[in-house]
């Protein structure tokens, strides 16, 4: 395990993950989110953004942690192992929720440090609620195309991650 990568629903505790992980394994630790989004919440123009990914799956090792459907393809192929983390939608809403209420304001350890913790909009918890029906699939496709040659984790419940990261370590 030299090249892992991190997938799911946001609040499906993909950034608390990596880092038991990071820890554990003492891979080096990438945040998607902390590399797209600049300060303000702007995004990274695609161009770049495709460039920057590039450059990240390079590295000899890491632990890479976000969804960025774009790139998924190219990350998944670098990738020796892919975890996706498949939680249950309320879980995930509940917990974007939470970390919103507990985190209003300020930055988080996973993001740009000029993006301070904000309400989601609509949009956002329409994402979450829909991601089982509309990404998961097309994100399971591309796994069974990898199954052969990668390692694939699908942990579907808070039991099934800490018993993961239980037997890493």
């Amino acid at each position: 395990m030299r090249r892992v990568l991190i997938i799911g629903s946001p609040g499906a505790g993909k950034s608390t993950f990596s880092r038991a992980l990071a820890s554990t394994t003492k891979l080096p630790l990438i945040h998607l989110d902390a590399e797209f989004w600049q300060a303000g919440w702007r995004e990274t123009p695609r161009e770049q953004w495709v460039q920057r990914v590039a450059e990240l799956v390079r590295a000899d090792s890491w632990i890479m942690d976000g969804n960025y459907g774009g790139t998924l393809p190219a990350r998944i192929s670098a990738a020796d192992t892919v975890v996706l983390l498949a939680l249950p939608r309320l879980q995930c809403l509940y917990r974007v929720l939470q970390r919103t209420l507990r985190g209003r304001g300020k930055p988080r350890p996973d993001l740009h440090p000029a993006c301070n913790e904000k309400l989601p909009d609509l949009a956002f918890l329409q994402y979450i609620w829909s991601y089982e029906r509309t990404r998961l699939p097309r994100i399971l496709e591309l796994l069974r195309a990898h199954n052969n040659e990668k390692t694939i984790v699908i942990l579907r419940s808070s039991a099934a991650v800490a018993e993961y990261l239980a037997t890493v370590g």
